[in-house]
């Protein structure tokens, strides 16, 4: 009993770890962005983190074998161009902490789009989420009275919307390929990701990149801490918790970020904002409520 106490307390360590690396970033990659456009930010970011995944496959003597080369081209322009590349965009125009609010939203698309894609429906309390997600971006766009980050906000759903379809695939993904190591699955799609990313860095007129320290800084700190090693913290908790409850861990990251954000960037959430705000982590929260609720029954059920 001691043991297993230990064990969950080291995951519970790993995932607030994470969660600060992963909610801090969101300043970390908005700062970044004074020093490179946002298309070549992402394209290092995603260039660079695949390389050092692969590299964490070779020392852990995982399989670097291609599973499905198409879905994986998919899931890559998915993750990297349609999730990275659009909230990078979302980062230039707008602030980081809504941003990184909106782009959370993904869970609550991963529920609408789970119903007609995977036959998940949706029901009981998580009608309660969905109907507490949409008020909540209802309030941050607020229509009545357009704003000027209006075009960042969508670029943030839309990035959001991105990641959960990325989320439906992996699953149908592992339904066929239940052996599929995770790393590999992470990294394939991150280097096919990557390579229309950079392409379209060379494309897209952006000022010279400005290789100042702290470029260099946030670069390794997104590859090295925000890539390999957070993934590995992450791997870590879901070993030793419940899905549900690292799920929940997780979503301490946009609490992170908007907080950062309000202290270093001087991003002060208006009444509406903060409305919006929590009302977006109540449906997260009760997303991964339930969830936490029905993994003791899909354990019985295996």
């Amino acid at each position: 009993m001691d043991q297993l106490v230990k064990q969950r307390s080291q995951a519970l360590t790993a995932l607030l770890v994470l969660a600060i690396i992963w909610g801090y970033n969101w300043v970390v990659m908005k700062s970044a962005l004074q020093y490179a456009g946002p298309f070549q930010f992402a394209a290092m970011r995603t260039f660079f983190g695949a390389l050092v995944l692969f590299l964490v496959l070779y020392v852990t003597r995982r399989s670097m074998r291609l599973t499905e080369f198409p879905t994986m081209l998919v899931l890559g322009l998915l993750q990297n161009v349609g999730f990275t590349g659009v909230l990078m965009w979302a980062l230039v125009e707008g602030g980081a902490g809504k941003t990184a609010v909106l782009t959370y939203t993904m869970p609550f698309w991963t529920l609408l789009f789970a119903w007609p894609l995977l036959g998940e429906r949706v029901h009981g309390w998580q009608w309660l989420a969905v109907i507490s997600a949409v008020f909540g971006m209802l309030f941050i766009f607020d229509p009545l009275h357009i704003r000027a980050d209006a075009f960042s906000m969508t670029l943030a759903v839309i990035s959001g919307i991105s990641w959960s379809l990325s989320v439906i695939m992996t699953k149908k993904l592992h339904r066929r390929h239940p052996e599929l190591d995770l790393i590999n699955l992470t990294a394939w799609p991150m280097l096919l990701g990557s390579l229309p990313m950079v392409v379209i860095a060379f494309l897209v007129p952006a000022p010279p990149i400005l290789w100042e320290t702290y470029l260099i800084g946030a670069i390794l700190f997104n590859v090295v801490l925000c890539g390999a090693f957070a993934w590995l913290l992450w791997l870590f908790a879901l070993q030793r918790l419940p899905a549900g409850v690292a799920s929940m861990g997780s979503m301490l990251a946009p609490v992170i970020g908007v907080i950062a954000a309000w202290i270093q960037l001087g991003e002060v959430p208006d009444a509406m904002e903060s409305i919006g705000m929590v009302l977006i982590a109540i449906a997260l929260l009760v997303i991964s409520w339930v969830t936490i609720r029905e993994q003791p029954k899909s354990s019985k059920a295996l």
